[in-house]
């Protein structure tokens, strides 16, 4: 942080505590506690789960069966008991494609869950840098007050002695009293922007301090930022674990036409109750291997064959679809992020001669060589410079995180 800002930020937040809450604090408070994000946590751990599922179609599964009831021939209660297995040899494909698509959805839910994290970690940037602007507004319109209070007691005593008009303190007076409207409505946009904050970070906003000049991991150069984003942009990546899965339907379709080899078998018992006896016997055992050949399936195959080729294609356009929104997410992030940096720059520069410039106006007021209106001239032109600082960092710090969730490298890592 250079010398200019250290001095706007000792004014701006001079009544601060002497521990502000930093940006770091603020993701890992949001990390540990959004309802959304934990959301989508929950849902991708449920996600994870279809791998172990389509693999178990080709393990051994086993059955009991139990009945019971009365049987109107043989005039008595009877029941029956059956236990079965089947062991899958050879499915045709079946199990490895519904593997291989079920993996491909679960990548493609991470890459998902990773965007939601930047998501996140974006709204807390913006969050941030919206309610630090709005608490220096309001200390700029505080700063200006108390300013302007002194400046309407010298006007005052200046009058009383012959050296001032009615009407410079009069314009001093109004100054302050626009200076107290301008902070009511700072402190009425402080309590929206606290009540977003408060929502996504899950607590409520202190004193904020000032952020790092550049966020962690930002790319040198836009050709590198390009480079990042067709490698790490985590919705281009999702895009492409669809078209993996959306591949490895098509084997999946086309195994339902394919023969399957599996060993059975079964064996049961009954239970008959006669005359006050009961009679318990083996009612069938069985085991054997059982070979499935699908002859003609009405064209249903073909059909679901079809479509899936259909949605690989449809996939495989949303993965270039995505590749350019990537592209396109990225550049205008560093054609902003480029802007506002400039804008910061140049606003600090206006500050610093602004300050000049108002030292200057009072100082030769003192000596009768300006009027009131050149120092509320000069007053007027500092805040502005002042807000327009504030505003620009707040923005440089919005650019600069865009640009690391569009080149994919948005994580807590980068906030230290």
């Amino acid at each position: 942080m250079n010398k200019r800002r250290w001095m706007l930020a000792g004014l701006l937040l001079a009544a601060a505590p002497a521990r502000a809450e930093t940006l770091a604090q603020a993701v890992n408070e949001a990390y540990a506690s959004n309802p959304v994000f934990a959301a989508a946590r929950a849902r991708q751990q449920g996600l994870e789960e279809l791998p172990e599922q389509a693999r178990a179609g080709g393990r051994l599964s086993a059955a009991a069966d139990a009945a019971g009831g009365y049987d109107k021939f043989d005039y008595g209660k009877g029941g029956a008991a059956t236990v079965s297995a089947d062991l899958p040899i050879w499915t045709g494909g079946r199990v490895s494609s519904s593997v291989r698509a079920a993996q491909g959805d679960v990548a493609a839910g991470a890459e998902g869950l990773r965007d939601s994290e930047a998501a996140l970690l974006t709204d807390v940037i913006g969050a941030y840098a919206e309610l630090l602007y709005d608490q220096q507004a309001a200390d700029i319109a505080q700063a200006d007050i108390a300013l302007l209070d002194h400046q309407v007691a010298e006007a005052n005593a200046r009058y009383k002695l012959g050296q001032a008009t009615r009407t410079d303190v009069a314009q001093l007076e109004a100054q302050r009293a626009s200076a107290v409207a301008t902070l009511a409505d700072a402190q009425a946009t402080l309590a929206t922007t606290g009540a977003r904050y408060r929502a996504i970070v899950g607590r409520a906003p202190g004193v904020l301090a000032p952020p790092p000049e550049a966020l962690a991991a930002l790319p040198a150069s836009l050709d590198q930022a390009r480079d990042r984003t067709l490698g790490t942009n985590p919705l281009y990546r999702q895009s492409q674990r669809l078209a993996e899965a959306s591949s490895a339907r098509i084997d999946q379709a086309r195994s339902g036409g394919a023969p399957t080899v599996s060993l059975g078998g079964s064996y049961g018992y009954d239970v008959r109750a006669t005359g006050g006896d009961d009679h318990a016997f083996p009612r069938a055992a069985a085991a054997g291997v059982v070979l499935h050949v699908p002859i003609l399936t009405g064209g249903l195959v073909a059909s679901q064959v079809r479509q899936a080729r259909a949605d690989y294609r449809a996939a495989r356009f949303d993965q270039d679809a995505a590749a350019r929104e990537a592209v396109r997410a990225t550049e205008a992030a560093w054609a902003a992020m480029i802007g506002a940096r400039a804008q910061a720059e140049a606003n600090g520069s206006r500050v610093t001669a602004a300050d000049l410039a108002l030292k200057g106006v009072r100082a030769e007021y003192g000596f009768g060589l300006r009027s009131t209106l050149d120092i509320l001239v000069a007053d007027e032109s500092l805040r502005a410079a002042q807000l327009a600082e504030a505003r620009s960092r707040s923005d440089l710090l919005i650019a600069q995180g865009a640009l690391l969730r569009a080149t994919g490298t948005m994580d807590r890592s980068v906030f230290g």
